[in-house]
């Protein structure tokens, strides 16, 4: 699902958002992206979430939610911006999607880019492939600018990675990321953004490490 250029998608607190894992569209994976020039506005609260997970998933439940082993059920949030990247590229598609989807471009010359406000917000179960070998990560900011705000975001039981930037200078501010099958946080091709109290928890039998951190060509 993308929200296009120009769009803004507003999400009230306590929202459950499921996505499908057998889409009824061709596509392999339930999967919202947040395009270059939109906006989302995902705004939560302490005592109120905003959650989004699988279909089959009932996180108001503790008996009847998904476990930590339940991953890969869907795909992911992926938030695209106009901010500069580092490896010698102004624009790239993001993973996982057709090269000539232009709605899947992220990067450009705006560092100050705002895709919105991000905050109280669990991403649960996620991380099915948009295309064979090409999980998506929990949630993906893609050359994401400053003026982005993203603060207490839980990502649980994610297939791929739990947090990834590529590029841009969003910062992430309390994050907490668990039981996801590679890293917690991997950030790469020159993300020069600002990150402070981070959690992270790898179950012992699955997963990578807390973090990849990688730089630029």
């Amino acid at each position: 699902v993308y929200l296009e250029e120009g769009g803004v998608l507003n999400i009230e607190a306590g929202t459950v958002i499921k996505g499908k894992e057998s889409p009824s569209t061709t596509d392999l994976a339930s999967t919202l992206i947040i395009t270059r020039g939109a906006q989302i506005f995902a705004e939560g609260t302490a005592s109120n979430p905003i959650i989004f997970t699988a279909e089959g998933d009932d996180p108001t439940d503790p008996n009847e939610g998904f476990g930590t082993s339940a991953r890969g059920l869907w795909g992911g949030l992926i938030v695209l911006g106009e901010g500069v990247l580092g490896d010698r590229t102004s624009e790239v598609v993001v993973e996982g999607l057709p090269e000539m989807e232009a709605r899947a471009l992220y990067g450009g010359n705006d560092d100050e880019d705002n895709s919105g406000v991000i905050r109280y917000v669990s991403i649960r179960h996620g991380g099915a492939a948009l295309a064979p070998g090409n999980e998506i990560n929990g949630l993906t900011l893609g050359a994401v600018g400053s003026k982005t705000t993203i603060e207490f975001v839980e990502v649980f039981a994610n297939f791929d990675d739990g947090i990834e930037w590529f590029g841009g200078t969003v910062s992430v501010k309390y994050a907490a990321v668990s039981f996801c099958g590679d890293d917690s946080y991997d950030y790469d091709t020159g993300w020069r953004g600002n990150g402070q109290f981070w959690f992270s928890l790898q179950a012992g039998n699955t997963g990578d490490n807390a973090g990849e951190h990688d730089g630029a060509k």
